[in-house]
């Protein structure tokens, strides 16, 4: 089970922190655990009763009526909105408790409804990749457990692969080539995976060179390849202080490819860019450079 920091349930939920210590002392609907130093800790049944009661809240319950309810009373009131009725948000909170409980049932509701109605790209942009934004610096931190992170990632890239597979493999004639990797040790892989398929469903060529790829290598494949970009993602690996002198060895080693940059060690942060790279901020990032 994982532990939470009410800053924790604050990021997933929506919810600010302290609106969550009005709900605690008003209505007693939180009942958290305490550090040695009095700090307040929340577990997964914690996170799984705000989100449903932000779902609510978000339908017009009022908080005093949802305080009155019991918890099976909540739930039964959550799952009367069916999934065609749930909006994005919602829908990001319905695959945190996908998550938590290890729901792969209610993972797969969730993607092919969406999929379904929306198509499979909007569902990964409107969905899918808010929510991994939203738990990925818990999954660096370790609040969410190893196991929560193994489930949901292991589906999600079943998914993207599977819509890789799909699709047609047809070039543009004016078409450019796009390697993609990770760094040696970096094995957050799935906006490296999404990445692909949105390149290739805008008729570019991809070069996937996936995980922890050791830096010789990426020299031997650029000297084969001579791509017009090379596409990385920094979570976890390279560490914090190494992220820049690693952005610098590629803007030496490849002057002739432009980059593209994404992951937690780069978004937001102090990063000095070289003049042929662009932080990727939101997948509508890329579109936009794979569109073009």
């Amino acid at each position: 089970m994982s532990t939470y920091s009410i800053k924790d349930l604050e990021q997933l939920s929506g919810i600010k922190a302290h609106t969550l210590r009005i709900w605690e002392q008003r209505y007693n609907i939180l009942a958290p655990k305490r550090t040695d130093t009095n700090i307040r800790t929340y577990d997964d049944q914690d996170l799984k009763l705000v989100l449903n009661i932000s779902l609510l809240k978000d339908h017009g319950y009022k908080i005093s009526e949802i305080a009155k309810l019991s918890v099976e009373e909540l739930y039964r009131e959550v799952i009367k909105f069916s999934t065609s009725q749930l909006t994005y948000p919602d829908q990001i909170h319905a695959l945190t408790i996908a998550m938590i409980d290890l729901d792969e049932e209610r993972f797969e509701k969730i993607i092919s409804t969406n999929t379904v109605q929306f198509g499979f790209e909007n569902t990964m942009n409107n969905i899918v990749y808010p929510f991994m934004s939203r738990i990925g610096m818990l999954w660096v931190t370790g609040s969410v457990g190893p196991a929560q992170e193994h489930f949901i990632t292991n589906l999600i890239r079943q998914k993207i692969i599977a819509a890789i597979d799909g699709q047609l493999g047809r070039r543009k004639p004016d078409s450019k080539k796009y390697l993609l990797f990770l760094p040696e040790g970096e094995l957050h892989e799935i906006s490296l995976l999404f990445a692909n398929y949105i390149i290739r469903a805008r008729q570019n060529q991809v070069i996937y060179l996936g995980q922890s790829l050791p830096f010789d290598e990426l020299v031997l494949a650029y000297t084969i390849h001579k791509p017009d970009y090379l596409v990385t993602a920094i979570t976890s690996a390279p560490a914090n202080h190494e992220v820049q002198p690693y952005v610098d060895r590629l803007a030496k080693n490849f002057p002739d490819a432009h980059l593209l940059l994404t992951g937690y060690q780069i978004v937001g942060q102090d990063i000095t860019l070289p003049e042929k790279a662009t932080v990727i901020n939101q997948m509508e990032d890329l579109i936009r450079v794979a569109e073009s």
